[in-house]
């Protein structure tokens, strides 16, 4: 009941945070965005946790990934800067958090084939317009795309619940997709289209990954 309570907010959060991103409306849209995904950090910490460190590295990078939305909520370079930081830090967390509950393996190693190829193509899409933050957002690039390989670990450990696995692949999947969002607004074209896609995505990944504490086992 809880968990479905939570899920009811977001969705009406979310759709309030769409409303101030169109109008552009940081007075609005700061309370609301902390607020919503403060709520991540509510959704795993009501969960069973039966995998213990699991649990504080996903509560460790829902952390670093709520500092890294408020830092973004503000349009300033510094701030997106502190908010890529805050965010890359929080892949690191997830990382440690999917291979301490999955050891690479052929799923590991055939799909980081697949993801580096798609952020490479990413990065040098970006490359020509992203001026002093190339080195920033390459090194954004790898942390993600190792993130992702941990979730292709997840996936093939027949150990844990196919619930679960698959739970830890969309979210990761989710997140990963929606940076690309993230970058197109922020180095190509800044536009709403890009927060009414990527922000949906986003969240729905989080909390996903939130609630997948609860079902790895």
């Amino acid at each position: 009941m809880l968990n479905l309570l939570i899920v009811l907010t977001a969705i009406i959060l979310l759709t309030v945070l769409l409303h101030y991103e169109n109008r552009q409306n940081i007075n609005g849209l700061l309370p609301v965005k902390t607020l919503l995904s403060s709520l991540f950090i509510l959704a795993v910490f009501v969960q069973p946790h039966p995998i213990t460190h699991y649990y504080h590295f996903l509560l460790g990078g829902l952390l670093l990934c709520l500092a890294g939305d408020v830092c973004l909520a503000f349009q300033q370079e510094k701030m997106f800067l502190w908010g890529l930081i805050s965010f890359l830090l929080g892949h690191v967390s997830y990382s440690f958090g999917f291979f301490h509950v999955a050891h690479p393996g052929a799923w590991t190693w055939g799909g980081s084939i697949i993801v580096l190829c798609i952020s490479s193509r990413i990065y040098f899409w970006l490359k020509p317009h992203l001026g002093t933050m190339k080195i920033p957002v390459m090194l954004y690039c790898i942390v993600i795309t190792v993130m992702l390989s941990g979730a292709w670990s997840v996936l093939d450990n027949s150990r844990l619940t196919l619930t679960g696995r698959l739970m830890i692949f969309i979210g990761a999947l989710l997140f990963y997709v929606s940076d690309v969002f993230v970058a197109r607004d922020r180095f190509l074209k800044k536009e709403f289209f890009n927060r009414l896609v990527g922000l949906p995505l986003y969240y729905t990944g989080q909390f996903i990954l939130a609630f997948s504490v609860g079902f790895l086992e």
